[in-house]
């Protein structure tokens, strides 16, 4: 508490007061050192007790002379979803207040918590560096000062200043994860490592250095790249997303974006798609396509490449894949699909519809990156003409 509060100072303070007995100790502990705290109580509408709830912190913040504010939010009640509703709920009606930073009551068993249920979701670094002590909260700030107070500490807090709170019945069911963590796990691992709590807690502060380097180095990567740095709160959410590996990750900035293939992020200019119609080639050396935004060029080689006869004995064309090509650059391997191949070839997929292919009648003969399909390679001491995909814009 004391590391925070002189950061407070000055600022427009909100506390998030849930009326249990964390929020409670916040309040009282809070208001006593910084008088012009106000407060903010959102009711869920899930239990049967939530009205109470919402009359007990009104008449706790009347008492203390705190301004309180009671948002009620919609909440759909459907099973261990529920949680994960809810938060969202509460984070959109904490939004739309006004403040500038967040005050809110986790302790040392929520840190405890949070990076087990982490860790046992196969979450990865920053998921594992559990709740900071300080963070972004949609450009403003969101401050935690009981993170490193264990919950008995504060229920201790609680009896000595003779405080009242509610108790959420939700809390004694295991049915959610991370009930079923306190009430059932976190006794046995207290029997064998009375510490357990402060361990993950340092272990989830070892993460979020690891973390903090990684900032360091997603600013380095963009700035290598020309692209401005991004404010605090959007770099944040940028490794948020990256680290989390989602398929089809995508993420705009300064006119680039940042996209996530197999581990690796890379850094793609976007370009207008022109609408592409099929372009016929007469065995020139350079056919401009600038729909696509490049050319493709073909180098005589002797003994590689397409088979000149195949130029000779009439017109190829150009033209976009539609689905279910087959090549076979391999003749001692089997025909396989395009998609195959691209996967093998470690093209990323956005990349992949707008790349050229050339055909003779009904059949692919090339593909960028693939190679030239079996029946139109070049024999030995023969002529071919090199296919070459140049990006020119």
């Amino acid at each position: 508490m004391r590391r925070v509060l002189p950061q407070l100072q000055g600022k427009a303070v909100l506390i998030g007061l849930s009326g249990g007995v964390d929020s409670v100790v916040l309040l009282h502990a809070l208001r006593q050192a910084m008088p012009g705290v106000r407060a903010a109580h959102i009711h869920h509408g899930l239990s049967p007790n939530a009205d109470r709830w919402a009359r007990f912190c009104r008449q706790l913040c009347r008492r203390l002379g705190v301004p309180l504010t009671v948002r009620r939010v919609p909440v759909a009640n459907k099973g261990a979803g529920v949680e994960a509703a809810a938060r969202a709920a509460r984070t959109a009606a904490l939004r739309k207040l006004d403040f500038e930073v967040l005050v809110l009551a986790h302790h040392l068993d929520d840190q405890a918590e949070t990076v087990l249920l982490n860790l046992l979701r196969g979450a990865g670094v920053r998921g594992a560096s559990g709740m900071a002590l300080r963070a972004a909260f949609y450009g403003r700030e969101v401050v935690r000062p009981l993170l490193e107070l264990r919950r008995d500490a504060i229920v201790a807090y609680a009896r000595e200043h003779a405080l009242d709170w509610v108790e959420d019945e939700s809390n004694r069911s295991d049915a959610f994860a991370r009930n079923f963590i306190r009430l059932r796990i976190a006794p046995l691992l207290t029997e064998r490592y009375p510490r357990w709590r402060e361990a993950l807690s340092r272990a989830a502060r070892h993460f979020a250095r690891t973390d903090a380097d990684s900032r360091i180095l997603l600013r380095e990567f963009l700035a290598s790249h020309g692209l401005r740095a991004p404010s605090e709160a959007k770099l944040v959410e940028m490794l948020k997303q990256l680290t989390a590996g989602a398929a089809g990750t995508r993420i705009e900035h300064d006119g680039a974006e940042l996209r996530l293939y197999r581990g690796e992020v890379r850094i793609e200019r976007p370009r207008k798609a022109h609408p592409f119609e099929p372009v016929a080639w007469h065995g020139e050396r350079r056919l401009a396509l600038p729909a696509l935004g490049g050319e493709l060029r073909f180098h005589k080689a002797r003994g590689a490449g397409i088979d000149a006869k195949w130029v000779e004995e009439g017109t190829m064309r150009v033209q976009l894949r539609s689905g279910g090509e087959r090549l076979q650059p391999d003749a001692r391997r089997p025909r396989r699909t395009l998609k195959n191949l691209f996967q093998e070839a470690g093209v990323p997929p956005w990349k992949r519809e707008r790349l050229p292919l050339l055909y003779r009648g009904a059949d692919l003969v090339w593909a960028p990156g693939l190679g030239i399909d079996a029946r139109f390679q070049s024999p030995r001491k023969s002529s071919g003409f090199m296919p070459e995909w140049r990006l020119t814009c």
